[in-house]
């Protein structure tokens, strides 16, 4: 099954006055939907627009695997275990919360800053946390988080490339830029897929894309 959810039908948030604007493609924050809690170990998948100068101040995360993959500009992360970094285009963070942290967020730069962020849920909750930045991560490379069980795959296909969907229990597909064909469905920027029960899945680009794929494969973990 491939339960395809809009751009358009993600949840607005943000605070615009102060240079922030945020899409929500899962239940988030005041955006309480009960029929939209999780999807396998995806429990969010935002995306954060930040002006110049604008950010999150310090505040804490507990029990929750955080990836984050920046789209445009430079996000500035500080946390309280004593980590500071610039992330980039390319690169992949992760924050393993573990039994909590604290962190900012901020656009220091001088351009807008555009990065989408997944919230997984861990396998099994506490531990110390943890960070780690992969720079310029390769296409077809997956990155795994194996606190929540799940492998984190970077496609940039060419215009007419297919690409194969994993056939794991379940598969979270986010469309960062271009179009792709997912069977019958087309996909656009901000669009997304939740797809199980579908083996030898492709997918074809319209033309030069960025998708995010979630592998995962623990089925215990339910929708």
């Amino acid at each position: 099954m491939i339960d395809v959810r809009r751009s358009g039908d993600r949840y607005r948030g943000g605070e615009t006055a102060a240079g922030i604007e945020s899409c929500h493609a899962f239940s988030f924050g005041p955006h309480y939907d009960p029929d939209n809690l999780r999807f396998g170990a995806v429990l969010a998948c935002n995306e954060e627009r930040l002006a110049p100068g604008a950010g999150f101040d310090e505040h804490p995360h507990s029990h929750t695997e955080i990836v984050t993959w920046v789209v445009e500009g430079e996000l500035t992360h500080r946390d309280s275990t004593g980590h500071a970094s610039l992330v980039r285009p390319g690169d992949v963070q992760h924050l393993s919360a573990a039994g909590g942290v604290r962190h900012v967020e901020r656009n220091d730069g001088a351009t807008p800053l555009v990065f989408v962020q997944m919230w997984l849920a861990p396998l099994a909750p506490g531990g110390d946390p943890a960070y780690e930045v992969v720079r310029g991560i390769a296409d077809s490379t997956p990155y795994a988080v194996p606190g929540a069980g799940a492998l984190l795959h970077v496609r940039r296909p060419a215009a007419g490339e297919r690409l194969a969907v994993p056939a794991a229990p379940f598969v979270y597909v986010h469309v960062v830029r271009g179009e792709v064909a997912l069977g019958e469905e087309r996909l656009g920027p901000g669009d997304s897929a939740r797809i199980t029960g579908e083996a030898g899945l492709e997918g074809v680009a319209s033309d030069a894309a960025e998708l995010l794929i979630w592998e995962m494969t623990d089925a215990s973990q339910g929708p």
